[in-house]
């Protein structure tokens, strides 16, 4: 075989190959559905986890809440390294979209599983401090920001039902350690700093067991003035 005529078959296997990228190319939709199918890998179809495992529901989140965490991840202030690789190029336009679309998304949430390691005593600790908080060490109660029935408040405090435990437990630990941030004022970053290693088990236990409401919808506003100036509330 002649080089001339290996050349000829190489173009020639190159231009099938090409030819059938762009014929599978053209198969594959444009769509934000499609777009954002990789998350689907760690937060379920659809973005409707359930409560166990560790990865948090997207659907149904307020948008501007999932749209700061996207930035975030992107910008630095919150760190998981699969998270950090799939924003760190993505535009604010980008990550409003796929915000929205999500938050559009009105899924019914699995069963949530009552199953617990922790005794009743922890319980009820946390249990306290999610509905009144501890005032004598500035901790102010969980429904305070994030709505009577914790389902979240619009436009950017989200739900505390229907997330597992060890997924919260992690994301009040990385508060308290300071490997987590919001856009100031933190409002989280000055709670969290003033929880104990028994409170955050305490009040994930609680939060990881209870029923999620009829009404999964976050609330318009908050059900009082807030204790403290949050970046998730813009006044």
């Amino acid at each position: 075989m002649t080089a001339s005529s290996v050349r000829r078959q190489l173009i020639a296997g190159l231009l099938s190959a090409l030819a059938c990228a762009s014929a599978w190319t053209a198969t594959v939709p444009d769509t934000i559905e499609q777009r954002v199918a990789a998350c689907i890998a760690c937060h379920g179809r659809e973005g409707s986890s359930s409560n166990s495992g560790y990865f948090p529901r997207l659907s149904g989140k307020p948008a501007g809440y999932l749209f700061n965490q996207l930035q975030s991840f992107r910008d630095g202030r919150r760190f998981h390294s699969d998270m950090v690789y799939m924003t760190r190029h993505l535009s604010d336009a980008y990550m409003r979209e796929m915000a929205e679309y999500f938050a559009s998304l009105d899924l019914p949430y699995p069963r949530v599983s009552t199953a617990t390691d922790a005794s009743a005593q922890v319980l009820a600790h946390g249990q306290a401090l999610a509905l009144k908080g501890d005032a004598a060490r500035g901790i102010p109660a969980c429904v305070a920001c994030h709505g009577s029935a914790l389902m979240g408040v619009q436009p950017g405090v989200p739900p505390l039902l229907g997330l597992p435990r060890l997924y919260i437990a992690s994301q009040l630990g990385a508060w308290l350690t300071d490997d987590r941030h919001a856009l100031p004022p933190d409002c989280m970053t000055d709670v969290g700093r003033k929880l104990s290693s028994a409170d955050i088990n305490a009040v994930a236990s609680w939060l990881a067991t209870q029923p999620v409401p009829a009404n999964t919808h976050p609330a318009k506003s908050p059900p009082a003035p807030l204790p403290m100036k949050c970046s998730a509330m813009p006044e």
